[in-house]
């Protein structure tokens, strides 16, 4: 295969070095590891990034391989903590992270066809891929809260599965509060239930009304809200919090080792929403990681690849869909993307958040644009299309995807670059999370695990409010001393 690494980082950063964090928007200071989990969203409103990345040639690489999936997410972890963690702790900490995870293998590859593999990524506590970046991000949080004798609130925003696996990952915790915002009557019963059942009084609960684009711009608002940080740490549980990103990047590498990486180069199919899953990809893939194809698969909510084929990046608004955790027009890191396509020019990705801001809109041209589809690709899969697919992979194989599984196996078959290697759609979510979707597509309504099967008798506890940060703020400020 063709060297396909941008050339964006330009330091090999060794195992010495300390590594930090700078803001895409280049006016906030930079950052150690443990700093920059705690601050979420950089000051003046862009995402942390590591200033330089480790790189591993390939003798490196395989040299992971076969290794137990706490022990290689160390090896791939380490160098990004500075500080705060030896290797040793590490995988200590790691080790509980997936423990709750109910395949030996944690993420399991399953063959779907000739030279196409699902990763299944939702045997985790709450049956989605947002497991593996939430149990480490609690357990993190922890480590760091009883190291500085502090109390943060852990604030987010979710379409479906990031809020129940962050309530996961952070009730009961000493020293944490957890507020997650959702979108009123747009997440699956499974979803919603799956976080108002939990009764831990630092968990709150609170249903938006409008959709996650709302949801998400109270967040940042009241992120950058210096008054309201004044009274309360705030945590950002996101995927704009670096943390998250860096737990998904093991899996890249984990499928690739198991496909035959560094030997052969993989390709990967990823249901994309927020755009935080496959940049995880992006960074396996500037490590070093041979991999040949980053497909991003939409749903009707298609802004990523509307942008992809034509440059612009225009919010149309957010309908509806039968993969609503893909239900997004705001895709947060996208802008990490960006930083690096442009060279890692500050300037440039600020000015092109500001037009979003004003215009709703902006323009990729240029080698920007011509990078991406170089690295990517881009394809699209309306609800049609996904029962589709839903019926014909069970009727082939007898496996049952999930819509937004269903989104990527589309994206994965229709995709037309670097077809001879091996594809791995990533299998974001139990079938159980949307019994609608798959009983329409196949009459078969999938059951929910043993452990989640009480959750449609436990009561609910949440709060409705308007699609307000200060709505929000208010109603916060009440419940949270």
């Amino acid at each position: 295969m063709a060297e396909q690494r941008v050339p964006l980082i330009k330091k090999k950063l060794l195992l010495a070095d300390t590594m930090h964090y700078l803001s895409t928007r280049g006016h906030a200071p930079k950052l150690n590891f443990e700093e920059a989990v705690l601050a979420g969203l950089a000051g003046d409103g862009g995402l942390y990034v590591p200033e330089s990345l480790p790189y591993l040639e390939p003798p490196e690489i395989a040299a992971l391989a076969g290794l137990p999936y706490p022990e290689l997410a160390a090896r791939i972890m380490t160098p990004f903590m500075g500080e705060m963690l030896d290797e040793a702790e590490l995988l200590a900490l790691l080790g509980a992270c997936y423990v709750p995870f109910r395949h030996r293998a944690v993420a399991p590859l399953k063959q779907l066809g000739p030279n196409h593999w699902l990763m299944e990524l939702f045997h985790g506590p709450t049956l989605a891929f947002k497991d593996f970046a939430l149990q480490f991000l609690g357990r993190v949080l922890a480590h760091i809260l009883a190291t500085r004798g502090e109390r943060v609130l852990v604030l987010g925003a979710t379409s479906g599965d990031t809020g129940s696996a962050a309530i996961a990952g952070c009730s009961g915790l000493p020293h944490v509060d957890v507020a997650i915002l959702y979108p009123h009557g747009r997440v699956s019963d499974i979803q919603r239930r799956q976080m108002t059942t939990v009764t831990d009084a630092n968990v709150h609960c609170l249903a938006i009304d409008g959709d996650f684009d709302d949801c998400q711009r109270i967040v940042k608002a009241l992120f950058l809200d210096r008054a309201f940080q004044e009274r309360r740490r705030l945590v950002a549980v996101n995927s704009i919090n670096w943390a998250r990103i860096l737990a998904q990047v093991v899996y890249y590498f984990h499928a690739a080792l198991s496909l035959g990486a560094p030997a052969q180069a993989v390709r990967f199919s990823v249901p994309t929403g927020n755009f935080g899953d496959i940049y995880a990809g992006w960074i396996a893939r500037q490590m070093g990681l041979p991999i040949a194809d980053l497909i991003i698969a939409s749903n009707r909510n298609d802004i990523l690849t509307r942008c992809y084929h034509s440059g612009i990046y225009g919010m149309e608004g957010v309908t509806p869909s039968l993969s609503p955790s893909m239900d997004i027009q705001v895709s947060s890191n996208f802008e990490r993307l960006l930083f690096d396509l442009h060279d890692r020019d500050s300037a440039a990705t600020a000015a092109l958040m500001e037009s979003l801001r004003q215009n709703g809109s902006f323009m990729l041209s240029g080698r920007p644009l011509t990078r991406l589809r170089e690295h990517f690709s881009a394809v699209m899969a309306d609800d049609k299309t996904t029962l589709s697919v839903i019926r014909d992979v069970r009727q082939q194989t007898g496996e049952i995807l999930d819509p937004h599984t269903a989104v990527g196996v589309y994206a994965a078959n229709t995709a037309t670059r670097a077809r001879e290697w091996p594809v791995v759609t990533l299998a974001t979510a139990h079938p159980a999370k949307f019994p609608d979707a798959v009983m329409q597509a196949t009459g078969h309504r999938p059951a929910l695990p043993a452990h989640l099967k009480s959750l449609g008798e436990l009561p609910e506890r949440y709060t409705r409010l308007a699609g307000d940060a200060n709505a929000v703020k208010s109603h916060l400020a009440s419940v949270i001393s």
